[in-house]
């Protein structure tokens, strides 16, 4: 009896931990969808835009180019303007996103 209670006591704590880290994964994904619905003003979502399509995009191209238009590295008309205003973090964000979209 006593090892039941152990057991099921250790499959509670395992729960209650997946649990709590669920929303966390649920909200970067949301975060990611929620920073990139702006970008398809320009960059259509299904590649009729003058602009290049996004849905797609290597996760590590699309965070090396933010980066270097956030740092003035890479010239831009709009972009660079507009990428200094993520944070690293929002940056991977869309990377990601973008990188499972279809």
């Amino acid at each position: 009896m006593m090892k039941v209670l152990q057991i099921s006591i250790a499959a509670i704590a395992v729960s209650c931990a997946a649990m709590a880290l669920a929303p966390n994964a649920v909200a970067d994904v949301e975060r990611g969808e929620l920073i990139t619905t702006s970008c398809f003003a320009c960059h259509s979502i299904d590649g009729t835009g003058n602009m290049p399509n996004l849905v797609g995009y290597p996760t590590d191209l699309l965070v090396s180019q933010m980066k270097m238009f956030k740092d003035g590295s890479r010239p831009g008309t709009i972009m660079n303007r507009i990428a200094v205003g993520y944070s690293d973090e929002e940056i991977a964000k869309m990377g990601e996103h973008f990188g499972t979209l279809q």
